[in-house]
């Protein structure tokens, strides 16, 4: 007759999977991204991470051995999914070519494809954001603070070559960032479900403001 069960700990963790390393730590990080994006960082322990990855504790510290090391990864992790090497290579194609509409349709397109292929990511960098954390500051001066930089150089020089219009390039910048930002904050972050026209038309639209600006070159004609 075989022993009797014993029932465990309410706070013991299921047994563990067996993985190798780099599975291991690449599962703590996608727990760590889902958990975040819902319930923010100050309202997730690392003592949950473990339970909903079913390992205590320790095994997070044996892969990450300090927070920032966690977030770092976190980081780290997301932008070679996302090909950041990738893209930052082909703006520089576009800037190399002085193709301001190529430039500023990839950045359109790019931005509006990140919070729609990525949105769990994105909700938990406006945590990141509104709690003041760390890994907002990481991600700023990691990926944004450079791609930034390189952006108000592109613009400096099209201005002086009489290309594009005499204005703060900074403020060049915010606009290209920032209409397609809010656009896709609302589609698929909000998920605002009055949005009967697709991604392709609204970049379309977005460029064609931008680059031509919204007042008719002709008073004259009819609106359409």
């Amino acid at each position: 007759m075989p022993p009797p069960r014993v029932p465990s700990h309410p706070d013991t963790p299921p047994p563990q999977t067996r993985m190798s390393g780099e599975d291991r730590r690449r599962q703590l990080i996608e727990v760590a991204i889902d958990l975040f994006s819902r319930r923010g960082f100050a309202g997730t322990t690392t003592k949950e991470i473990a339970a909903a990855a079913g390992v205590t504790e320790a095994i997070i510290f044996r892969h990450f051995a300090t927070k920032q090391d966690f977030y770092k990864a976190i980081l780290d992790y997301k932008c070679q999914g996302e090909g950041a090497g990738g893209w930052l290579a082909e703006l520089q194609k576009f800037m190399d070519a002085d193709d301001d509409e190529g430039l500023f349709r990839f950045l359109l397109s790019t931005i509006i494809g990140f919070y729609r292929d990525e949105p769990q990511f994105e909700r938990l960098l406006l945590h990141a954001a509104l709690e003041g954390h760390e890994l907002a500051i990481m991600h700023h001066n990691q990926l944004k603070l450079p791609i930034g930089a390189r952006f108000k150089e592109y613009i400096v020089r099209r201005q002086q070559q009489g290309a594009l219009r005499h204005c703060d390039p900074a403020i060049v910048l915010f606009t290209l960032a920032g209409i397609p930002q809010f656009y896709a904050m609302q589609k698929y972050i909000h998920q605002n479900g009055e949005m009967p026209f697709s991604d392709e038309q609204v970049v379309d639209t977005f460029l064609l403001i931008l680059m031509n600006g919204l007042k008719n070159p002709d008073p004259k004609e009819n609106s359409k």
